[in-house]
């Protein structure tokens, strides 16, 4: 037993370090993602000093994996709010401090998921590690819409991956522009068009494949079961998430190794003194962080299992709608870490990372994420199909519609990211405002009250609940 337990320790510190350097030039060069180089914008260097005098080898390993892991963030004082929640729920706290508590823990977690990503990207090489980040890069997005389905609550997980989308678009791309030009004022800020293209060009496609099941409902006449509508659209939605997927795979083989310069983040010296790109080597062994991660995606799954089951005594509590807080707040507070690394490059003139980070994640949350959970809920039969409804669906086509003319020239300066955070306001205004009785969650439509309301002033009920 003291023989693998010395194995193991030297793993952690002697070949794994070789390891590393060994790759580390590799992932440099060949390419950190911009939504690498963003949460390391939030992170900080940690002091093992006191560490290194402790004499158990073992232990000593373990307490510089806590201290990396852990206190390697500058949010690490969000953490004690995850036993919090888990305490709280024991000892019969209220549901909406349960939920809130929850989404405080989720926000440290998702920052450090991108943290580990990285590390285990400087043992598995750049390519490996771009793929395995563009699959745990929305992690808690992907968890709280799958635990919601398990649930029955197909309408929170429309909610949250439309709000996870227009809050990339609007607010985190909006923000960085506006602090950008605010901080540049005296200097033309630029960025490479190329990328933006390519995703502009996937979050279109995807805006099809919403559009036409809703557009179902408003070309049937009043002669048509309502049960036929409801089959046509799910099996489109069905239909179109596949081809989403097989979009989304394109992609990352476009971004991985075909067209991987249009997509590297560039680690340039500026007068910034950005350090981000002076961390050349890995700070814990590969399993270390293998199984970092694991422990972690399985906190996020508990956190988010608290959201889902406490989100409707929130809104209760607090008079919000569902859909405002799926909307606003969830995709607000758990990517709070990744939006702030967006709006921290952006400060530095950096603008082709920030436009990495919110254009990467909603092409991310729309060609993956949304297409995968409709066909997890076919698997677990329930009827989730493609429909956001004409409001969610409407602020989708022209959030999409408004930020592409506004990066169309290749350029930008506060103004442009100050009409982006308007938008997003209206669009929060909407939600906010919005008092229309929750509709069921297992239902295939929501939000035809209107058209409803005009088949029942004929004498029709063309789509019921």
């Amino acid at each position: 037993m003291a023989g693998i337990v010395e194995q193991w320790s030297a793993a952690e510190n002697g070949n794994a370090n070789m390891t590393a350097k060994g790759s580390s030039r590799e992932l440099r060069h060949g390419g950190r993602t911009a939504h690498n180089m963003s949460s390391s914008s939030l992170r900080k260097k940690s002091d093992i000093r006191v560490i290194q005098k402790v004499p158990y080898k073992g232990l000593k390993d373990f307490l510089s994996n806590l201290q990396e892991v852990i206190l390697g963030t500058k949010l690490a004082i969000l953490f004690p709010a995850i036993p919090a929640a888990i305490i709280g729920t024991y000892c019969g706290f209220s549901q909406p401090w349960i939920f809130g508590l929850s989404m405080l823990g989720l926000t440290p977690l998702a920052e450090r998921v991108s943290f580990l990503t990285e590390q285990l990207a400087f043992y598995t090489g750049p390519t490996l590690g771009g793929l395995l980040n563009a699959t745990c890069g929305n992690a808690t997005e992907l968890i709280i819409a799958i635990l919601a389905l398990t649930n029955n609550k197909v309408a929170v997980v429309k909610y949250s991956l439309l709000g996870s989308i227009l809050s990339n678009l609007l607010l985190v791309l909006g923000t960085s522009l506006f602090c950008g030009g605010i901080a540049n004022l005296r200097r033309e800020q630029r960025f490479d068009r190329k990328q933006a293209d390519v995703n502009f060009f996937l979050l279109l496609m995807g805006l099809l494949c919403h559009l036409l099941p809703m557009l179902f409902g408003y070309v049937a006449n009043g002669e048509t079961p309502a049960g036929l509508i409801a089959d046509m659209s799910l099996n489109l939605s069905r239909a179109s998430s596949i081809v989403m997927l097989i979009a989304y795979i394109a992609y990352l083989v476009f971004q991985l190794w075909t067209h991987r310069q249009l997509f590297d983040a560039q680690d340039e010296d500026d007068e910034y003194d950005d350090n981000v790109a002076e961390e050349e080597t890995a700070v814990i062994s590969f399993w270390s962080g293998f199984a970092w991660l694991v422990g972690m995606t399985l906190v996020i799954a508990l956190l988010s299992e608290y959201v889902v089951a406490t989100i409707e005594n929130a809104s209760e509590s607090w008079g919000l709608s569902v859909s405002f807080i799926s909307i606003i707040l969830l995709p607000i507070v758990g990517n709070a870490a990744e939006h702030a690394g967006a709006i921290i490059f952006a400060f530095k003139n950096k603008l082709d990372i920030s436009l990495g980070v919110a254009l990467g994640s909603a092409t991310q949350i729309g060609l993956f994420v949304v297409p995968l959970t409709v066909i997890v809920a076919w698997i677990l039969g329930i009827n989730m199909d493609l429909n956001f409804n004409l409001l969610e669906t409407g602020s989708l086509a022209l959030s999409i519609i408004i930020t592409a003319f506004t990066l169309q020239d290749g350029t930008s300066h506060y103004m442009k990211g100050l009409v982006l955070l308007l938008c997003y306001i209206i669009i929060a205004i909407c939600f906010f405002v919005d008092k229309f009785p929750q509709k069921q969650p297992n239902a295939i439509h929501l939000g035809h009250q209107l058209m409803n309301n005009v088949a029942a002033a004929n004498g029709e009920g063309v789509f019921s609940s």
